[in-house]
């Protein structure tokens, strides 16, 4: 297996990306996975590593990155160094980082031998299953997308209306608390006015219901961060899904960071497996 992590993605006018990238050394041209973390979210999160292995494993050529404003660093994409980009990340930035990619994924010929682009699959987590179903939308190189706990509905987190929301306007700036690290994370009230500046296009519904390519939604039935109604409500919009739920599956389908053994959980494996068995039916 060929893994080559910390690839960096420069663009003049841009922070950059970091790219992971899992396949088996092969001629044979792999379907390629592009997998997109979520909020709070990085690509070396948990046991994603271990997910990529699975891909590989089964002929797939995995991509995994950090979205440019996430927080992380070139020289340490784990932590986040960098809440000030973190603080100005919005979703415009995240559906412009998964364009570079693609366009690093069609325009790099060191990969043009192991890679099938007419195959080209979304999987996003939590947050990153919303920005995939949008960029699935709008994008004609995607063959299928698949969210793991992904969200329905980005407006209804901004609690308009709410107290909470006028003093982050008030404020320009409100602090929420990472458990694992103790930072106070900022989110600039930008990211607001991002969303409301591209309302239409942020709408997860509306893409979805446009959506003619397959679509696999995977939600556990213990998700108490993205509500399993959520992953109901895509499957209802969607004209070409499946929905699987995963029994005693919680957000994270038992992983957590760090993840210290060599075997998957057993409710990412099972989410592994139904995506790559979800997969291969599409190819």
């Amino acid at each position: 297996m060929t893994i080559k992590k910390n690839i960096v993605l420069e663009k003049e006018g841009n922070k950059p990306i970091l790219v992971d990238f899992f396949y088996n050394s092969s001629n044979n041209k792999m379907p390629v996975i592009i997998f997109c973390h979520g909020y709070k979210g990085y690509k070396d999160w948990g046991a994603w590593n271990l997910v990529a292995k699975e891909f590989a494993n089964n002929n797939f050529f995995f991509l995994k990155f950090n979205f440019s404003h996430n927080g992380g660093t070139v020289e340490n994409p784990i932590d986040f160094p960098d809440l000030n980009a973190f603080g100005n990340n919005n979703f415009t930035h995240e559906l412009n980082d998964i364009e570079r990619v693609l366009s690093f994924i069609s325009e790099n010929t060191e990969f043009s031998k192991n890679i099938d682009l007419t195959n080209i699959f979304l999987i996003g987590h939590s947050r990153g299953g919303g920005i995939c179903a949008i960029k699935a939308s709008e994008s004609k190189q995607i063959k299928g997308l698949i969210t793991w706990a992904g969200v329905s509905n980005f407006k209804i987190r901004f609690n308009e209306g709410s107290k909470e929301f006028q003093k982050w306007k008030d404020n320009g700036v409100k602090y929420v608390e990472n458990k694992r690290t103790k930072q106070q994370m900022p989110h600039f009230f930008q990211f607001y006015l991002d969303f409301k500046k591209n309302e239409e296009r942020f709408n997860i519904k509306l893409a979805v219901e446009s959506l003619k390519i397959p679509f696999l939604v995977i939600h556990g039935e213990n998700d108490h961060s993205v509500l399993p109604f959520e992953g109901n409500d895509l499957n209802s919009w969607a004209k070409n899904s499946e929905f699987f739920s995963v029994k005693n599956g919680n957000h994270t389908f038992s992983s957590k960071h760090p993840w210290k053994e060599k075997e998957l959980p057993n409710e990412l494996k099972t989410v592994t497996e139904a995506t790559i068995s979800f997969i291969k039916n599409c190819v």
